[in-house]
């Protein structure tokens, strides 16, 4: 099993900030993910119609923006085709980013995080730029390097509309001193499309490729189609049941071999995404209560954890720093405790 230096310890990934505390995708749910011990801000990006990057979960910005119930806006409403799905709603692309900066963010999952909600109409839609100034801001005042991990959101699709997500990506790492092997604070680039990752391979970060649990992606899965990807990519981000899936009992099924095989492949696995709430957990671990009660999410972590994995994007950046703690210090006893019966031998 091959790993690499940047592996240690397992990096907590603060999916779309800590979004299980507050709107996905907004300054203050990126910060306090950091303060809850997340390793990386994490965030998507989508361009505007002047080709800026924002930070969105899809190019359509209706779900998670009061866009819909802005007057001046209702003929911006439209159907486009992304990836072979007809979308209907209100584009990112067919906004200013001066425009976009006069929305408020909106929670996406109302019904299941209904405390973010209430924070609807709070905060902007932030920059690709805004978000790197607050990982470096955050890195001095914490004293510890919390680094960034953006993803290039349906990258071809932004292809066909001329507005390519890739150059001002490099552009805006590259101004603040973020390529190159030794960047100011770490980075990942990630996303679902090796041809985007080829594109980014200038950069010198490492490149993360993502994986779904639909058919296609099992190829990649397999110990030659990991040799595929490790020659364009440093790391996979598999969908969790890749690694462990649920059976239909509602618990953990065998695991695959996929971190061993990915390992021996020398790339690095982060798995995606680990939330809390029952709504999302395997029906085993879900605790009496509503859909966004918490679970035994510890169990779930702990068992990723035992696998291997180097990293988890997780939307409960706390959780899994708690977890991680208790994991590698159990982990330190018992080889402690190991050595010293050895030694007594």
């Amino acid at each position: 099993m091959r790993r690499n230096k940047l592996d240690s310890p397992i990096k907590i990934i603060s999916h779309r900030g800590a979004s299980g505390h507050r709107p996905e995708h907004t300054l203050a749910s990126y910060e306090l993910g950091a303060r809850h011990g997340g390793d990386f801000i994490e965030m998507d990006l989508v361009a505007t119609r002047d080709g800026r990057l924002i930070c969105r979960h899809e190019a359509e910005i209706g779900e998670t923006t009061d866009v819909a119930d802005r007057p001046e806006f209702a003929d911006r409403r439209t159907t486009r085709t992304i990836d072979g799905r007809e979308v209907t709603g209100f584009f990112a692309q067919d906004f200013t980013l001066e425009e976009i900066k006069t929305l408020r963010a909106r929670e996406r999952l109302q019904d299941v995080r209904t405390m973010n909600a209430l924070m609807d109409g709070t905060y902007e839609i932030p920059t690709l730029e805004e978000v790197i100034d607050l990982a470096l801001s955050l890195t001095a005042e914490l004293k510890r390097p919390i680094g960034i991990y953006p993803e290039t959101k349906h990258p071809s699709y932004h292809v066909s509309q001329g507005l390519d997500l890739e150059p001002p990506l490099i552009a805006a790492l590259k101004e603040a001193g973020l390529t190159g092997p030794e960047p100011r604070v770490p980075v990942f680039l990630q996303s679902f499309e090796a041809e985007s990752l080829r594109k980014l391979a200038e950069t010198e970060l490492p490149l993360v490729f993502l994986m779904g649990t639909e058919e296609h992606w099992r190829h990649y899965t397999t110990p030659d189609g990991l040799a595929e990807v490790a020659a364009f990519a440093h790391a996979i981000g598999p969908a969790k049941a890749l690694i462990a899936p649920v059976g239909e009992n509602g618990d953990f099924t065998e695991p695959t071999s996929l971190v061993d095989d990915a390992h021996e492949a020398g790339l690095l696995v982060h798995p995606y995404t680990f939330r809390s709430e029952n709504h999302f957990l395997p029906p085993a671990l879900r605790s009496d209560g509503d859909a966004g009660d918490y679970g035994s999410f510890a169990a779930e972590y702990e068992l990723f954890f035992e696998l291997g994995v180097d990293g988890v994007f997780t939307d409960f950046s706390r959780h899994a720093f708690l977890v991680r703690e208790h994991f590698l210090e159990a982990g330190q006893a018992a080889q402690n405790g190991q050595g010293g019966q050895k030694k007594g031998g």
